[in-house]
Order: C-alpha cells, then sequence, then structure tokens
C-alpha cells in the first residue's frame, strides 16, 4: 500500500459558485418567476390567471351544494319514514282546504217578515260593515268570510229581535209607561229648580250646579239607581254601552257565534259606538231638539209680543247677547239703504224697533250682570196702587175664584165661600131638574114625586152641611133668615130660588167684611192673582177701590153643578148590622139581574160582580144579591174620598187595567182585592170614625140599578172642601193617577202631565178638578166614547210594517244620505243656537191656547211652558231621559230577562248612589 499522496490543487471560482447559488432566497425566485411571466405573456396575463382560479373555485362549490342537497333530501326521506310517526288526519285536511278556492256563503235576506223592511235594514248592514269594518279588514286580508259571517249574526239578531217585537204588548208602553217615565223627570228638573232657588246666590256655576242637584233628586227619587257617570261621563258612558250590547247580543245570538269573541267583539263595537252612540248624542244635543220644536210648530208665526216677552224675561245672557248682535246687524244695513217716498217710513220703523229691542236687551244685561233681578209680584205688592178686580168677577173667573179660595181658607171664611158655590151649583142642578120634569109631563110621563125628593133631599143637605146647628164650620148668618129657610124647608117643596135671600146675605158679607174681599185685596195673594189675569200691566178691570157698583150676579156663566147624592144627609139607623161579599164571577151574556159576569152592552164589554148583602137589625134580618161593575166602585169611591178626607188614605181600591182586563186570572184577582176593599169599607170602626159614611154605603148595596153619583152633569162639581193631596217630595210619577180619574187614556196622560208641567198638585184640589172637567168634555166631544178604541188602533198604527219601514228609512238617509256615511255636522256658531233658542221659546209661547191660559193663569202658564223648555236646554238631562227610555223599551221587550236588576248594577259605581247608601246608612245606625 503506498502512502498517500500530497492534495490535488482545486480551481478558486469553482466553490465561490456553488455557494452563491444555494443562499438565493424564495422571494428572488418568485420574482424571477413572475418577471419571466410577463415576459412571456404579457401584462394582461395577470387578470386572465384571476379570473381562471376564481371560476375554478366558485364552479367547486357549485357542486358540492348541489350534489349535497340532493343528498340531504333522500336521507331525511329516508329519516321520516324510517323514525318519524304518522301525521294527523286533520293537517291534510287544512291543507286541502286552504289550497280550495273559497265557496260563496248563502245568507237568508229575510229579517222581520216584511219586505218593506227588510230591504231598507239590509241596507244598513250593508252600509254599516262597509264603513265600519271593510275600510281596514280589506287590508289585512281578502278572504270575505268573516265579513259574511258577521252580517250572518247581524242577521240573526235582527230575526231574534223582530220576533220578540211581535210578542210584545206595545199598547201600555206607549200609554203608560213612556208618560210616567217623561212626567217622572219632569218632577226631578222641577224639584232641582226649586233646591236651587233656595240656595239663592250661593252659586257659581249654575248650570252645573244644576246638574249635579239633578242627580241628587234623582237618587232620592229613584232609591236604587241614578245615571249621573253614564250622562257626564264619555268614558263610563262608552262602557255602559259596551256592556248593555254585549247582554243583547247574549241574548239574541246563538251560543256558538256569541263565544267567537272577535266577531262579538266586532259586533259589540259596531252596535255601541257605530250606531248607539252617535244617535244617543243627537237625540241629546239641546240644539237638535230647538231645531226639531221649530219645525214641529213652523205653521205658526212669531208674534213680536210673544219675542218681546221672552226677550225681558230671559235670564240667559248668551241669549240677549245674540239678539243684541243680530239686531245691531240688521240695524247696520238698514240704515246702509238709499231709499226714499214711501219705503223710508217703513223703514224708519224697522230702525226704531230694532233700536228698542237692543235697548230691552241692554237693560235686562245690565240687570243680570249686577245681579239686581226683580221679582215683578214683590215689586207691584210693595208699590201698593194696583187695579181693583170686582167680586163678582172673581167668583166667576176661573183663575181668580182658585185665589180667593186660598185666601179665604187661611182666614177661616171657606164656610162662607163654599156655601155661595153650593147653592150657584144646587140652583143650575134644580132648573135642569125641573125642565126636565115639566118635558116628561108633557109627554104623557109622571115622575114629580121622585123629582121633588131629590130637590128636598139636596136642598136638606145644603141646609144641614152649612145653615143648622151642627154644621161645622157654620156660616153666620141672620137666625131670622135661617129660620125662615127651614120653615120653608118643613112645609113647601124647594124651589130653585130658595136659598137666594140668605145668598146674597152672604155675598155681602164677605164684599163688605174687613176679614174678607177688602183684606184680599191689600193680599200678596191679590198681586199674584193679577199677575196670573196679566193685570199687572195692563189690567182690564177697573173698579172703585171701595167696593161700589158691584152687583150680585144670581145666575154666573161658569156654574157649578152638584150631585144630589153628595149633598143628601139622611141620618142612619146605628142599630143596624150589614154584611157584603162578592160571591160571584159567572160569566153569562148582557142580563145584569141574572147572573154575573162578563157582559157585552152595544159593542162594550165589562164585567160584573155578585154582591151578597146580609142586613140585620132589631126586628128583622134579610139577604139580597146586587150587581156592579168596578166603574161603579170606582165613582163610589170617589164620592166618598171627597167627602172624607181621612178615608183617601186607609181605603185602596184596586187599580184600573186598560187593556186585557177581562182576563180570567186578572178578573179574580180583582174579586179578592175588591173584597178586601168592602170589608175594610164594612168594619165597625170605620162607619162608627165616620157616622154619615154609613148612608153611601147602604145606598150603593141596595138592590137596584147603581146611580152614578158622579155621573153626568154631576161629575163636574168640584169638592167643596179642599183636598190635602198626600204627594211626597220624592217618588215616581206612576200609579196614583190611576185612582183620580176615568178609565181614559188621554185623560189620564193629559192630567199627568198638566200636574207636572203646570206644577197643579201644589195648587187646590178645585182648580184641578175644573181642569179635569174641561179635559173630559173636550175629549169626548173630540173622540166620543170610542177613545180608547182609538189609542189601540193608533198603536197598532205606529208598529204596524210601514211605519216601521219609514222609520228604518229615516235612519238609513240621516245616517247615510244618497249611500254615503254622513259627515259629523259641524258645532253651530254659539250666537246662532243662542237666537235658536229664543225662537224656540217664542214658538212655543204663541202656540199655547188662550183657553190654558184662562184656566191655569197667565203666569202658570208661562211659567209651565218655560219649565219644560229650559229642562231641554242641558245635554246631561237629555241624556238621561234617552237613557230612561231605553231601559224601559228594553224591560218592555225582555220581561223574563231581568233588565231592571241589570241596570241597577251597571248604574251601581255612580257617586250620587254611594253617597246616597252612605247618607241613608249613617242616619238609620244607632247612635
Amino acid at each position: 500500500m503506498s502512502p498517500p499522496g500530497p492534495p490535488t490543487p482545486v480551481p478558486t471560482s469553482a466553490p465561490l459558485a456553488s455557494c452563491s447559488a444555494i443562499s438565493l432566497p424564495i422571494w428572488v425566485w418568485g420574482s424571477l418567476g413572475v418577471v419571466l411571466f410577463l415576459v412571456t405573456f404579457g401584462p394582461f396575463a395577470v387578470f386572465y390567471f384571476a379570473f381562471y382560479i376564481l371560476c375554478f373555485v366558485g364552479g367547486g362549490f357549485v357542486v358540492t351544494l348541489l350534489f349535497g342537497k340532493n343528498n340531504s333530501e333522500k336521507y331525511l326521506e329516508q329519516c321520516e319514514h324510517s323514525f318519524l310517526p304518522c301525521t294527523s288526519v286533520g293537517i291534510p285536511k287544512c291543507v286541502e282546504e286552504m289550497k280550495r278556492e273559497a265557496r260563496p256563503i248563502k245568507i237568508d235576506r229575510r229579517l222581520t217578515g216584511a219586505n218593506i223592511i227588510d230591504e231598507p235594514l239590509q241596507q244598513v248592514i250593508q252600509f254599516s260593515l262597509r264603513d265600519y269594518v271593510q275600510y281596514w279588514y280589506y287590508t289585512l286580508s281578502d278572504d270575505e268570510s268573516f265579513l259574511l259571517e258577521i252580517r250572518q249574526a247581524l242577521q240573526y239578531a235582527l230575526v231574534q229581535f223582530s220576533a220578540r217585537s211581535k210578542e210584545t204588548d206595545w199598547q201600555p208602553y206607549f200609554t203608560t209607561r213612556l208618560v210616567d217615565d217623561f212626567g217622572t223627570h219632569l218632577r226631578v228638573f222641577r224639584k232641582a229648580q226649586q233646591r236651587i232657588a233656595e240656595k239663592g246666590d250661593q252659586m257659581k256655576d249654575q248650570a252645573e250646579e244644576l246638574v249635579d242637584t239633578f242627580f241628587e233628586v234623582e237618587v232620592e227619587m229613584e232609591k236604587e239607581v241614578c245615571r249621573d257617570l253614564v250622562c257626564t261621563s264619555p268614558k263610563d258612558e262608552e262602557g255602559f254601552l259596551r256592556d248593555l250590547c254585549e247582554v243583547l247580543l247574549y241574548i239574541l245570538l246563538p251560543p256558538g257565534d256569541f263565544q267567537n269573541k272577535i266577531m262579538r267583539y266586532f259586533v259589540r263595537e259596531i252596535l255601541s259606538r257605530g250606531i248607539l252612540l252617535p244617535l244617543i248624542n243627537q237625540l241629546s244635543d239641546p240644539d237638535y231638539i230647538n231645531q226639531y220644536v221649530i219645525w214641529m210648530i213652523r205653521d205658526s208665526n212669531c208674534n213680536y209680543e210673544a219675542f218681546m216677552n221672552i226677550i225681558k224675561l230671559s235670564d240667559n245672557i248668551g241669549e240677549l247677547e245674540a239678539v243684541k248682535d243680530k239686531a245691531s246687524e240688521e240695524l247696520q244695513y238698514l240704515r246702509s239703504l238709499d231709499t226714499a217716498g214711501d219705503d223710508i217710513n217703513m223703514i224708519k220703523n224697522q230702525i226704531n224697533s230694532l233700536l228698542y229691542v237692543i235697548k230691552v236687551c241692554d237693560s235686562r244685561i245690565q240687570r243680570l250682570q249686577s245681579g239686581k233681578e226683580i221679582d215683578t209680584v214683590k215689586l207691584a205688592a210693595n208699590f201698593g196702587k194696583l187695579c181693583t178686580v170686582p167680586l163678582d168677577h172673581i167668583l166667576v173667573d176661573n183663575v181668580a175664584l182658585q185665589f180667593f179660595m186660598d185666601y179665604m181658607q187661611q182666614t177661616g171664611g171657606q164656610a162662607h165661600l163654599f156655601f155661595w158655590m153650593t147653592v150657584e151649583g144646587y140652583r143650575v142642578t134644580a132648573q135642569q131638574q125641573l125642565e126636565v120634569l115639566q118635558s116628561k109631563q108633557k109627554d104623557g110621563k109622571h115622575q114629580t114625586n121622585q123629582t121633588k125628593g131629590l130637590l128636598r133631599a139636596a136642598a136638606f143637605g145644603v141646609y144641614e152641611q152649612y145653615l143648622s146647628e151642627k154644621a161645622s164650620p157654620r156660616v153666620n148668618i141672620d137666625d131670622n133668615l135661617v129660620a125662615k129657610l127651614a120653615e120653608t124647608l118643613n112645609h113647601e117643596d124647594p124651589t130653585p130660588e130658595i136659598f137666594d135671600d140668605i145668598q146674597r146675605k152672604v155675598y155681602e158679607l164677605m164684599l163688605r167684611d174687613e176679614r174678607f174681599y177688602p183684606s184680599f185685596k191689600q193680599n200678596v195673594l191679590y198681586v199674584r192673582m193679577l199677575a196670573e189675569l196679566d193685570m199687572l200691566k195692563d189690567p182690564s178691570f177697573r173698579g172703585s177701590d171701595d167696593g161700589e157698583g158691584e152687583s150680585f150676579n144670581g145666575s154666573p156663566t161658569s156654574s157649578i153643578n152638584l150631585s144630589f147624592d153628595d149633598l143628601s144627609n139622611v141620618p142612619v139607623d146605628e142599630t143596624i148590622q150589614i154584611h157584603a161579599y162578592i160571591s160571584d164571577t159567572v160569566y153569562a151574556d148582557y142580563d145584569p139581574y141574572a147572573v154575573a159576569g162578563v157582559c157585552n152592552d152595544h159593542g162594550k164589554t165589562y164585567a160584573l160582580y155578585a154582591i151578597t148583602v146580609h142586613r140585620r137589625n132589631a126586628n128583622s134580618e134579610e139577604t139580597w144579591k146586587t150587581y156592579r161593575r168596578y166603574s161603579d166602585f170606582h165613582d163610589f169611591h170617589m164620592r166618598i174620598t171627597e167627602q172624607f178626607e181621612n178615608l183617601a188614605n186607609i181605603l185602596k181600591l184596586p187599580g184600573k187595567k186598560t187593556f186585557n182586563n177581562m182576563d180570567r186570572e186578572f178578573l179574580e184577582k180583582r174579586k179578592k182585592d175588591l173584597n178586601a176593599y168592602l170589608q175594610l169599607l164594612l168594619n165597625p170602626e170605620m162607619i162608627k170614625a165616620s157616622p154619615a159614611l154609613a148612608h153611601y154605603v147602604y145606598d150603593f148595596l141596595e138592590n137596584k140599578a147603581y146611580n152614578k153619583g158622579k155621573g153626568d152633569f154631576a161629575r163636574k162639581v168640584p169638592p167643596l172642601i179642599q183636598k190635602t193631596y198626600s204627594d211626597p217630595d220624592h217618588c215616581r210619577v206612576a200609579a196614583p193617577i190611576d185612582d183620580n180619574v176615568d178609565d181614559n187614556i188621554p185623560l189620564r196622560v193629559m192630567l199627568l202631565l198638566m200636574d207636572e208641567v203646570f206644577d197643579l198638585k201644589e195648587r187646590n184640589q178645585w182648580l184641578r178638578r175644573n181642569i179635569k172637567n174641561l179635559l173630559q168634555q173636550l175629549i169626548r166631544a173630540t173622540y166620543g166614547d170610542t177613545i180608547n178604541r182609538k189609542i189601540v188602533d193608533h198603536v197598532d198604527w205606529m208598529t204596524s210594517p210601514e211605519q216601521v219601514a219609514d222609520a228604518v228609512k229615516r235612519f238609513r238617509d240621516a245616517f247615510w244620505p244618497n249611500g254615503i256615511l254622513a259627515e259629523a255636522a259641524p258645532r253651530r256658531d254659539k250666537a246662532i243656537r243662542m237666537r235658536t233658542r229664543v225662537a224656540g221659546k217664542t214658538k212655543l209661547l204663541e202656540v199655547m191656547p188662550n183657553e190654558l191660559k184662562h184656566i191655569l193663569g197667565a203666569e202658570t202658564t208661562r211659567k209651565g211652558i218655560l219649565r219644560v223648555f229650559e229642562m231641554f236646554q242641558h245635554t246631561q238631562l237629555n241624556k238621561r231621559m234617552v237613557y230612561v227610555f231605553l231601559e224601559s223599551f228594553l224591560e218592555t221587550l225582555f220581561p223574563q230577562n231581568k233588565f231592571h236588576e241589570l241596570f241597577n248594577k251597571l248604574h251601581s259605581r255612580s257617586k250620587q248612589m254611594q253617597r246616597y247608601k252612605q247618607r241613608l246608612h249613617s242616619t238609620q245606625a244607632p247612635s
């Protein structure tokens, strides 16, 4: 082996090149590659390269997505069939129903059974849905099934409402309930006014105070309910109407539809806020009522005198300012005219009239603003110089006589005045009976003894009541004249002139005695009488203060007739005992002295009651039957309660029933009530307390045809002694009227309204009796004896299809004139509304007949009419009346649904009611 030799020499350049190649960085190579790429493909190659990469990535993503979607669907389908339970049948059915096209719902368009009513009703339903539902519903959905279901529900409710209406007897509602409700409303308003007048000048806002006081009186009168929240709070009113509509829907809709809350709420809102609330607001608007009053009496022309009276009596500054502004405007117009000749005189007269109106308005405004209101009656009483009304005129004038009667009762001289009036009635009655007797004698009929017996009994009755030693109070007159009269009565047949000498002396006594007529002329009642006669400013009677020139009028024009039975006073044997009871109510044909029951005489049906009477005295005993109608009982009750004042509060005759009074159950009930009445009447203590009552009872129970003491001309007799009315301060207007008037609907309605409008119950009974007699004569002269039948026919006509259809059309045209929803009418300017009030009052006063003023007095008539007008000038009070009418309507329509209790609950949140209960509880709590 050879030894290693020396190393071979290497060139120096080779190792250096190898080291540099290995040490170049990556970015150098990248840069080199880019440069070579740009040199080879050009500068735009970069964009092409980026585009190709983007397309490659996007294509891969789309392919992946589609592939995954298909695989996922296949996998889910496999899972659904493998793991999930089967779907129910209802879901596919619902989906299928939703996919189908909506089929039209057929609706029966019949509502009431009368086409003339159904057609406008359908239009009202269509307009209501269009304007209250469709305008917003179509923005949510095009499906009309919901709208059709609402329409179907409304129609079903109307069908049920129509069926109930046909089954309801509306006659008592229109002839009794409405009148009573209106009379009660007027009574509450009148008492509220009286209470405010007692407070004097302590009030800040009289209108607001009147409303509060009105509802205070209402809760005191109604006891169980007060409607102040509904009438004064819009929020509570809307809530009340919603609750009421929901109750009506519960009654009228089928249960399934009522349980559908969405549809029920829609229908409820349509009825309450779309129909009822606007209607109630319109009916309660005083301006609307005033315009309606003017339209009702549009044929009456306004009288200048009536207009000026309204201006002078107005206590509303707004009215006076409105009239003054209008007069000033007219005055400027007339002064701007360029006229000549005859026209200028006419214009001057008009200018003077307008200036006078402005002057009166200014004077009245200043007086009201200063608070120096003048009472005309007090001013005249203090002034002293008044015109004189002769006594003979007072005695024949209805208005004047009532004030003189009140004064005579205050001074204890009523016996003299009643004696004079009774003799007047006796004279007229005796003359009539003698004329009838003479005519019968000419015809060959002889009833002399009977007629003379009646005249003698009547004359003795007058003597015993006013001139005998037992009379109380007794007329103080010359004893020689009284003795001479007694001798004449005992030995001669009475004549119509038998009392003339004593009557003349009584007249002279009333005329000359300082206690009576002379003092009456210095009394405030005399001034009030002049005010009622409209004689404070324009006297129509002139006379001397000492009474000279006054003459005795033996037969005044307004004589008073007297009943023989009322004047008879036959003594009764106290040993006689009498018992009676109603034994039979058998139905039979007309034969009043065969059997009792329901009879028909000349087409007039009535009931007869058989009364079995037992009479026993010391020597004998007898039994008989007598037959009496209810009207006989009523007439008898009127007679005895007028003659014996204390009986009015003890004896209560069963009430009348105008319609369906031949029903068997009703007659049996009336029989029991009349029996109870008889037993109380025949109670020995009752006879002992009023000995003279026995004669009337025996006469009523005699076995003979009953002669109505209050019938024919004798019914015109006023009570000779003032009868005190038990009219509590706080009670509803209702049944008491039935006990004092005939079974005559118009008479009852007119008397009730006149009582409340003119406050007749505060006046003496004589005036009220005369008014009743006048109304009776007026009604009988106008309608005859078939008035109730005509009332029934009129109510049937009012509820006939034609009239109902006409009312629906008026409602439709008022809310949708020409098929378009009426816009809310802008509230008229205050000045225009005030002038409308003045025009309404003027027309009401102008339309009042003068005959009414002659009976009641001008001042009473004017105050009564203005009181009614003022009552309608308060929106809250008008709403109360509308709601009362609505409540009574629903109570009549749904008698089985206890609406009365429902309304009490709905009104239970009343603050006035709560305060009243607290006061009542505090007064009843033990001390």
